[in-house]
């Protein structure tokens, strides 16, 4: 095998469904072959031919603290001197659901699992067998991993290859999932109106960031904590992307909202897969083996993830880094990229929170998923292809989010912008 991209996706495609073991890595709504990366340091990466990029999918966000950070590649090798699974209870995990709790009281047991799939599955099943019922509603566009009852309208993958849902998915099984517009308070109230004494749950990410990132318009949230309550609803929040982003804790913290159940991953596993679900104590406790409810995994709990998340945490938790100055960067880079954008007269919309951004090719506003799907995805393609040419890696799909890391300097955020003002000029000329 040669060192190029090509030849090694020629390679994977031979051994791997699709070449790929994740659809949005093909890269089939952008065109071309996918990069193969090397290795990875700070705010970079490194593919298979050696070339670097500014990373700004950080590995669909996990790496907050930058890639390689030592203090967990050394949290890891520690651990993995002591063996790498046991298949019973550690000192680890305990920490890590202390730490969690810590930062999330809503939190009050958790259980740890593999995977933010498999967190927002266990939250569903919990949901319907604590309350006995078996509807259950999502919003359009939200991404809540690929578990049957929650690829209804799904976004993220889904949503990037035009995927209207999955085969295989029984239709009576989808019967049992609502899919709503987010933001849109009157058909929320509508559906439990109708339906409130079948509704199990309603799962929603707080920031959509599976459509693109979409912000909950003022009240979105409080109404979907107030009705759920009423009718004894368990309000799941899906911080699998939002949790420790923007600080220690979750988006809940910010806007003072409680839920019921809480999903997490991503940045508690310091680049490790894990997952985790928490939530009030006499809905967690059905959960076997305290309750009938039936959830397990052999590597639920894995020393190597936990010590990669404890690290993780602790740097969050012991104020070494700066969430406000991380936002301001964050802000910086897309007050300057809005505003080359205007000069370009090229019509694009950023949609940003913290450390969060999309960039939308079409005037916006956007606000739930309709919206999102107006954007011009072959404008964005062509636009991806030009920032990877001059050094930026972006996500390989209009409707994804990007994210800055605490390893992220001025530098770099001079150099993106750069590279944006050449590909913009392109753009133009090419039209």
């Amino acid at each position: 095998m040669t060192d190029t991209n090509s030849d090694h996706f020629t390679a994977a495609a031979l051994v791997i469904a699709g070449g790929v073991n994740s659809p949005v890595r093909a890269w089939k709504s952008v065109g071309g072959n996918p990069l193969f990366v090397d290795r990875a340091k700070g705010a970079r990466v490194f593919d298979a031919a050696g070339r670097d990029y500014i990373d700004y999918v950080l590995s669909w966000g996990p790496m907050i603290l930058g890639h390689a950070h030592p203090k967990i590649t050394a949290a890891i090798c520690e651990a993995a001197q002591k063996g790498t699974s046991f298949g019973a209870p550690t000192r680890a995990e305990t920490e890590m659901a202390q730490l969690i709790r810590e930062a999330i009281p809503s939190m009050e047991r958790i259980r740890m699992t593999s995977s933010g799939t498999e967190a927002a599955m266990t939250a569903i099943r919990l949901a319907r067998g604590y309350t006995g019922r078996n509807m259950i509603i999502k919003f359009d566009g939200g991404y809540h991993g690929h578990a049957d009852s929650l690829l209804v309208k799904a976004g993220s993958g889904v949503a990037t290859l035009g995927i209207p849902g999955s085969p295989g998915i029984p239709g009576d099984l989808a019967k049992l999932t609502l899919s709503l517009p987010y933001n849109d308070t009157d058909a929320f109230e509508d559906a439990v109106g109708r339906y409130g004494e079948q509704l199990a749950a309603v799962i929603v990410e707080p920031v959509a960031g599976n459509m693109g990132v979409v912000l909950p318009r003022e009240g979105f949230l409080q109404k979907l904590r107030e009705v759920t309550k009423k009718f004894g609803i368990v309000l799941i929040f899906d911080e699998v992307i939002t949790g420790f982003r923007f600080s220690f804790g979750g988006y809940q913290n910010r806007v003072g909202i409680q839920p019921d159940l809480t999903c997490l991953g991503k940045i508690i596993g310091g680049g490790l897969p894990v997952g985790a679900l928490g939530g009030e104590r006499t809905i967690m406790e059905r959960l076997a083996p305290t309750g009938n409810i039936y959830q397990a995994g052999t590597l639920s709990g894995n020393p190597l993830a936990m010590q990669a998340g404890i690290a993780t945490l602790s740097i969050l938790k012991s104020g070494a880094v700066d969430y406000t100055a991380l936002q301001d960067k964050a802000n910086g880079l897309c007050r300057e990229m809005a505003a080359l954008l205007s000069k370009s007269g090229i019509a694009a919309c950023i949609n940003k929170t913290g450390s969060m951004f999309t960039l939308f090719f079409q005037e916006g506003p956007v606000f739930d998923f309709e919206s999102a799907l107006q954007s011009d995805t072959k404008l964005y393609a062509r636009f991806f292809h030009g920032m990877l040419k001059n050094g930026i890696w972006l996500a390989p799909s209009q409707f994804e989010a990007g994210f800055l890391s605490f390893a992220h300097e001025t530098g770099d955020i001079e150099l993106t912008l750069d590279a944006a003002a050449a590909t913009l000029k392109y753009l133009r000329a090419a039209d």
